[in-house]
C-alpha cells in the first residue's frame, strides 16, 4: 500500500452547506468560493452526509481523536477532562512508528489525577492530547508563536484581548464590525499556521508522517482581513432559514427558550458594542457575509497546502482527510454557535482523498457517517489493528467502491448543555440537575428524534417534507408510532455502544479470552 503519509485537516465551526458537494448544493454554496476545496473534492471521495456526534470544540475533538461517542469519553464540555485511561489517534499511531505531528490544537482538557493541582497543564481547557508532538501551537485563547511572529514582521501589537477586534482605516473613526483587524491578510493566524506547516513538513519529504492540521477560522470572533472582510456583500447572501420571529422559535421548546440566545449574535464580533442588534437584518447579513469571507480565507490556504505536496511530490503519496469539528447556525433558527439541536450545528464536510483509489476520484457517498468514523479509517489506512471499543468504523470500503451491507441507518448525536460552575439557564428555569442537563439526537436519512433528558419534552422532525426542521411533530397523535419507535430505538443504540472497554474479556483459569493484542 502506498500512501503512507497521512494529512488530516480540521476546520472549526465550519458547515457543511458552504462547501459544493457536501449537502449544500443550492445553499451557501452558491454564494461563497472555494476553488482549492472543490478542485480537492475532484480527486476525492466527498460524504455527503457526515456529522459532528458532539460539540462544541472540546468533546468533538475528543469524539474525532479517540473514535468515541461522548457517552464513552465524557469530555462533555470545554474544559471536561478526558479520561488519561482512554485510547486515542496519536498513542495508536505511534505503535504504527509514528511521531504524530500537531499543527495547531486539539482542547484537550487533561486528566487532573494525573498531574499536581498547580500543573499549568490544568489551567486551560485547550491542551494538547496524549501522544501527539506540538510542533506548533494555535490556540484561540493563546497563539504565542504567531504573536512572537507578528512582532517580528514588525507590528506593534495590541492586547490580545483586542487581536481580534476590527480597526477602522480611518484614524478618529470608530471601527465597524466588517472592517478588518490590525494585521494583513498575509499575516493572519490562517496564514501563520499554513505557512509554519509548509516550512516544517519541507524538511521531511523522505518519510512518512502523519499531521494533523487544525485551523482555527471561520470560527468567532467574526473578523476578516482584508480582501475577505468584504469579499462578499451582505445584501447579496440568503436571509437564515427560520420562522417568522425569535419568539415563535423559542415557542417551540423550553430548551430553545431558554438557550436560544446562546451565544447571543452581538457577541460574535469583539469591540464594536452596541452597533450589532440581532433583530436587524442588514447586521444578521453582513456577519452571515464574514463568516464566508473567512471560509474563502482558509479554502486559500488549504490550496497552499495542496501545491505544496504537489510541488515536493508528496501529493500521491499522502492520505488527505478533510473535515470540520461541528458546523455553525449562522442565524437560522435566530440562532448562533453550536450547541444547538439542528442539522446546521451538526452538520459538517467530509472530504478523503486516498491515491491508491484514483477511480473514485470525484465521487460522493451519501450514507450517514460520523466523526467517530476518522480514528479507524487513518488506522485502517496504516494497517493498524483498531481498538476493539470503538465506536466508529473504517471508512474504507466506501473509498474502495465496496460499501459494506451492514452500515448504519442513523447516526447519534449528543449535547450536554449544563454547566458544573456556573449553572446554565435551562438548568435554573427547569431545576434540572447537572447530570440530567443533556439531549441525545437520533436522525435517520428521513426521520430526526431529539430527546432531553430532565424530564423535557422531545422533537421530531420528517426531514423529507419539512428539511429544515420547522414543525416539531413530537406531539402530533399520528406520528406516535413513530416517535415510540425511534425511541426504542435510540435506547438500543446507546445499550449496543455502552463503553465495552472490557466488557468483551473474561479471565479465565489459562488467561484473558478476548484480550487484543497488538
Amino acid at each position: 500500500m502506498r500512501g503512507r503519509k497521512i494529512l488530516f485537516i480540521v476546520i472549526d465551526q465550519l458547515r457543511a452547506d458552504c462547501l459544493t458537494g457536501t449537502g449544500g448544493d443550492g445553499a451557501l454554496a452558491d454564494h461563497v468560493a472555494t476553488p482549492n476545496i472543490d478542485a480537492l473534492r475532484a480527486e476525492a471521495v466527498t460524504f455527503t452526509n457526515h456529522f459532528s456526534v458532539t460539540n462544541p470544540c472540546g468533546p468533538a475533538r475528543a469524539s474525532i481523536l479517540t473514535g468515541l461517542y461522548a457517552m464513552n469519553h465524557r469530555s462533555v464540555r470545554n474544559g471536561t477532562p478526558l479520561s488519561a485511561g482512554i485510547t486515542n489517534l496519536a498513542l495508536e499511531m505511534r505503535k504504527s512508528g509514528y511521531d504524530p505531528l500537531l499543527f495547531g490544537y486539539t482542547d484537550t482538557s487533561h486528566d487532573p489525577r494525573t498531574g499536581h493541582p498547580n500543573d499549568p497543564r490544568l489551567l486551560s481547557y485547550e491542551g494538547v492530547l496524549p501522544g501527539f508532538h506540538e510542533v506548533v501551537e494555535m490556540c484561540l485563547d493563546q497563539s504565542y508563536p504567531w504573536r512572537a511572529w507578528l512582532r517580528a514582521k514588525g507590528y506593534a501589537l495590541p492586547d490580545y484581548r483586542h487581536f481580534y477586534d476590527p480597526v477602522s482605516p480611518e484614524p478618529g473613526v470608530d471601527a465597524r464590525p466588517d472592517d478588518p483587524p490590525f494585521y494583513k491578510a498575509e499575516h493572519s493566524d490562517t496564514a501563520f499556521l499554513t505557512t509554519r506547516f509548509i516550512e516544517e513538513m519541507a524538511v521531511r519529504t523522505d518519510q512518512d508522517w502523519f499531521a494533523l492540521l487544525t485551523y482555527i477560522r471561520p470560527h468567532p470572533p467574526l473578523v476578516a482581513p482584508a480582501p475577505y472582510n468584504r469579499m462578499y456583500r451582505a445584501e447579496d447572501l440568503p436571509l437564515p432559514v427560520r420562522l417568522p420571529s425569535a419568539a415563535r422559535e423559542e415557542a417551540v421548546h423550553p430548551l430553545i427558550a431558554a438557550h436560544r440566545n446562546r451565544p447571543p449574535m452581538e457577541s460574535c464580533v469583539k469591540g464594536c458594542e452596541g452597533q450589532i442588534d440581532s433583530r436587524r437584518d442588514s447586521d444578521v447579513q453582513m456577519l452571515r457575509a464574514i463568516y464566508l469571507g473567512l471560509v474563502s480565507e482558509v479554502d486559500h490556504h488549504v490550496g497552499r497546502v495542496v501545491q505544496f505536496l504537489k510541488d515536493s511530490g508528496q501529493y500521491d503519496d499522502t492520505l488527505i482527510v478533510l473535515t470540520a469539528d461541528h458546523g455553525e447556525m449562522l442565524g437560522d433558527h435566530h440562532m448562533w454557535g453550536k450547541q444547538h439541536v439542528y442539522d446546521p450545528a451538526w452538520r459538517v464536510p467530509l472530504i478523503i482523498r486516498d491515491p491508491d483509489q484514483p477511480a473514485q476520484f470525484g465521487t460522493s457517498v451519501d450514507a450517514l457517517t460520523e466523526s467517530t468514523d476518522l480514528m479507524p479509517t487513518i488506522l485502517d489506512h496504516v494497517g493498524r489493528n483498531l481498538p476493539h471499543m470503538l465506536d466508529g468504523r473504517s471508512l474504507t470500503p466506501f473509498l474502495r467502491a465496496s460499501p459494506p451491507d451492514d452500515w448504519r441507518d442513523c447516526v447519534m448525536l449528543e449535547l450536554d448543555f449544563g454547566e458544573p460552575d456556573m449553572p446554565t439557564a435551562m438548568q435554573t428555569q427547569g431545576r434540572i440537575p447537572l447530570e440530567s442537563a443533556n439531549l441525545a439526537i437520533l436522525r435517520e436519512e428521513r426521520w430526526k428524534l431529539v430527546h432531553f433528558n430532565g424530564d423535557l419534552p422531545p422533537l421530531l422532525f420528517d426531514l423529507r417534507d419539512d428539511p429544515d426542521e420547522m414543525r416539531n411533530l413530537a406531539d402530533d397523535p399520528a406520528h406516535a408510532g413513530q416517535l415510540l419507535r425511534l425511541t426504542r430505538k435510540l435506547l438500543s443504540h446507546r445499550m449496543k455502544h455502552a463503553d465495552r472497554t472490557l466488557s468483551g474479556m473474561k479471565v479465565m483459569p489459562g488467561g484473558v479470552f478476548g484480550y487484543p493484542g497488538d
